[in-house]
C-alpha cells in the first residue's frame, strides 16, 4: 500500500533577496513602446503586417498588433460609404450638426431593388415627416437656409471646409446673439462666409462674394461689418500673400514666380509699401514683378483679368515693390 505521505527531499535553497526595483515594477522607468532599445529613435507601424519596426535600424519593437480597421476592403469612395456602418461625423455645417437621420432619396432597398409604388408613396410621406421634425423651430428653418446658403457660395468660390465650418460657427453664433432678426439671412450668411474665409487664411474679396451672392455688394459689406463688431472678431488686416498661390494657379505660372512673388512682397512689407493699399493689387502687382525678373511671359492685363483689378494698379504698385527690394538688398 503507498503511502499518501511522500516524503519530500532536496537541496536547502537560500532565499534570494529581491531589490524595491524588481519587487516594484513601477519604480523602474517605463521606455516608450515606440522608441527603438538599440539606436533610440522612433518606430513606425505597419497595419499591413500587424508590427511596430524601427525606422532607422529596423529592430522589430513589436508584433501582432491588433488591426482595428474594418475587416471589408473597398476600392473608391462609394464602394467604402455602402459598406460602412457607422454615420457621417458632426459638423457644424448642418444646422443639426449631422446628428439626425437621413432618409435616401433613391427609393431602392437595402439589396439594390426598387421599391415598388405602395413603398414609394409611404417613403415619400416619411421624408415629408421627416423635413418638418428635423426643423420644427423658427431658429432651426433660419439656420438651415443660412448654412445652405453659405455651402453654395463656398462651393462656387472653391472655399475649403475648415473654412465653411468657421463661417457656419460665425453664423450661429450671431443667431445665438439674436443678431440675426431685421437683416436679411442671405446678407448675413454671406457676411459670415467672409469673416470666415479670413480668418481661415484664405481670404476672397468682396467682387468675388458679389459674383456668387443673392444680395448686393452694400448690404454684405454692411452686415460683415455689423458681425464682426457686435461678436468682437479679431480680424487682421488681410496679408496680399495669401492671394499668391490663388492667382499663380490660374495663371499657370512656375513654383520660381511664386517664390519671388513672396519674397518681393516681404520686402514690400519691411519698407511698409502694403499700408492702405489693396492687398489683392499688391498681390497681383507682386506676381508681375516676379514674371518680369524670372523671364516668365504673362502681362498686365492677363494677372488683372486674374486678380479683378486694373491695370494701372499693377503698374502703380509693381515699381513700388520693386524700389522696396532694391533698399532691401
Amino acid at each position: 500500500m503507498t503511502s499518501t505521505n511522500q516524503r519530500v527531499t532536496g537541496r536547502h535553497v537560500q532565499p534570494v533577496e529581491r531589490t524595491d526595483e524588481e519587487t516594484d515594477p513601477e519604480a523602474e522607468p517605463e521606455r516608450e513602446r515606440d522608441e527603438c532599445p538599440e539606436c533610440g529613435a522612433s518606430g513606425v507601424t505597419d497595419e499591413k503586417r500587424g508590427e511596430t519596426v524601427c525606422q532607422e535600424c529596423g529592430v522589430v519593437l513589436e508584433e501582432g498588433v491588433v488591426d482595428r480597421g474594418p475587416e471589408w476592403r473597398s476600392f473608391d469612395a462609394r464602394d467604402k460609404a455602402e459598406k460602412s456602418r457607422v454615420g457621417s461625423p458632426t459638423t457644424e455645417m448642418l444646422h443639426d450638426r449631422g446628428l439626425s437621420s437621413v432618409i435616401d432619396w433613391q427609393n431602392k432597398d437595402a439589396h439594390g431593388q426598387t421599391l415598388s409604388a405602395k413603398k414609394r408613396e409611404q417613403m415619400s410621406r416619411l421624408r415629408t415627416w421627416d423635413e418638418r421634425f428635423r426643423s420644427r423651430s423658427a431658429q432651426d428653418r433660419n439656420l438651415k437656409q443660412a448654412l445652405g446658403e453659405i455651402d453654395r457660395m463656398a462651393s462656387a468660390l472653391g472655399i475649403p471646409k475648415d473654412a465653411r465650418e468657421t463661417a457656419s460657427v460665425i453664423y450661429r453664433r450671431a443667431l445665438d446673439e439674436e443678431l440675426i432678426p431685421g437683416r436679411s439671412i442671405e446678407a448675413m450668411a454671406t457676411g459670415s462666409l467672409y469673416a470666415g474665409a479670413r480668418q481661415a487664411g484664405v481670404p476672397r474679396t468682396l467682387d468675388e462674394l458679389e459674383t456668387v451672392s443673392r444680395v448686393d455688394r452694400k448690404e454684405f459689406a454692411r452686415a460683415y461689418r455689423y458681425i464682426a463688431r457686435e461678436l468682437e472678431l479679431a480680424m487682421e488686416p488681410t496679408d496680399p500673400e495669401q492671394y499668391v498661390p490663388r492667382l499663380v494657379s490660374d495663371l499657370d505660372l512656375p513654383e520660381e514666380t511664386k517664390q519671388r512673388a513672396v519674397e518681393l512682397l516681404e520686402a514690400g512689407k519691411r519698407e511698409a509699401v502694403h499700408s492702405g493699399k489693396n492687398p489683392v493689387g499688391l498681390a497681383a502687382a507682386a506676381i508681375y514683378a516676379a514674371g518680369r525678373l524670372t523671364n516668365v511671359d504673362v502681362t498686365q492685363h492677363e494677372v488683372a483679368d486674374a486678380a479683378d483689378v486694373s491695370a494701372v494698379t499693377i503698374r502703380d504698385r509693381y515699381t513700388e515693390l520693386l524700389d522696396a527690394d532694391d533698399q532691401a538688398a
